[in-house]
């Protein structure tokens, strides 16, 4: 009699791309549990062998605590910040994730943001007399992103790409990393200058934040960072949203007329009722859209062959660690 290994047990929380999900249901039986129904989630990881999670799923001890079975964590998307790194460890549990899966899609979002801002292109719905063309063509003046300066605060895989092509367009770049200059140098073939933060918040013209989700990297843009900048200066976050303080922004946004912010991200998310951004004209806000490309989805959304392999006793192609 020949016996029948069981399927294992995979619990997905959020949204995944069909084709992927797909491809997993041929290796794993699946089971659909949304993260916010945390009492039907855990009935479900108490005989899972492997979870995938999105953004909102946070996966820390006391979950961890609820899988008895689970080997694999699977994060489909770049950052590890909802993830209990040193919990899953210490239960034996792998993670894997996708490093790459957005960064063109991101520095494309940043560079349209960018345009937005700099480049009116107001828009004929209707016939046009000649006065009200002409003073769309007198008003409607941008500023060539060639004759700015973009300063990058954090200059991994997003940063790099985002500077090649702030490059190629003629921009003066600055950069601050965590890591040594010498070490992000041989990343890129472009030139850039590589400043401490104070002289990359005063020499900025756009200041586009590009951190990671650790700690020290809470409220980073702080009052003090905010009175550093230019007072024209166009501040970007698509990174965490942890990193800006929205308070501070606020009061920088309000008593200085020529600043403008695009703030992506937000903590929490959605943001609540009483958000201090809201209802300011120099600040636009957006619904965390960064990484919302159907190609860049997918690609997350490939973390199913990470977690497959570990499953299978094969080596994973990223792991957390």
């Amino acid at each position: 009699m020949i016996d029948i290994m069981p399927r294992p047990l995979v619990v997905i929380t959020e949204t995944l791309d069909q084709a992927c999900a797909d491809w997993l249901a041929n290796h794993a039986d699946v089971v659909w549990s949304s993260h916010d129904k945390p009492n039907k989630l855990l009935t479900h990881l108490a005989r899972a062998d492997a979870l995938i999670v999105r953004t909102y799923t946070r996966v820390d001890a006391s979950l961890l605590d609820h899988a008895p079975n689970l080997k694999v964590v699977g994060r489909a998307g770049v950052g590890l910040d909802n993830i209990d790194l040193t919990a899953c460890k210490e239960r034996h549990v792998s993670v894997v994730y996708t490093p790459d899966a957005n960064t063109h899609t991101v520095a494309e979002y940043v560079l349209a943001l960018m345009l937005d801002a700099l480049r009116p292109r107001a828009t004929l719905d209707a016939h046009a007399s000649p006065d009200t063309f002409h003073e769309l063509r007198r008003t409607q003046v941008g500023t060539e992103l060639a004759s700015l300066t973009l300063g990058i605060l954090g200059f991994g895989r997003i940063g790099q790409h985002l500077g090649a092509v702030a490059h190629a367009l003629g921009m003066n770049l600055l950069v601050n990393d965590l890591l040594h200059d010498t070490q992000l140098r041989q990343a890129v073939s472009y030139p850039y200058d590589f400043v401490d933060k104070p002289t990359l918040y005063a020499d900025s013209d756009i200041l586009t934040i590009h951190v990671d989700g650790r700690s020290e990297n809470h409220h980073l843009i702080d009052a003090a960072a905010l009175a550093q900048l230019k007072p024209s200066c166009l501040l970007i976050n698509t990174s965490r949203g942890m990193v800006v303080d929205p308070a501070a922004l606020a009061q920088w946004a309000r008593t200085t007329a020529d600043a403008r912010a695009i703030i992506d991200v937000h903590e929490p998310e959605p943001p609540p009722h009483d958000y201090p951004l809201y209802g300011l004209p120099n600040v636009r806000l957006l619904p965390h859209l960064a990484s919302r490309t159907h190609h860049a989805l997918q690609n997350m959304s490939w973390v199913v062959r990470d977690v497959v392999a570990v499953l299978q006793g094969r080596a994973a192609t990223h792991p957390a660690w």
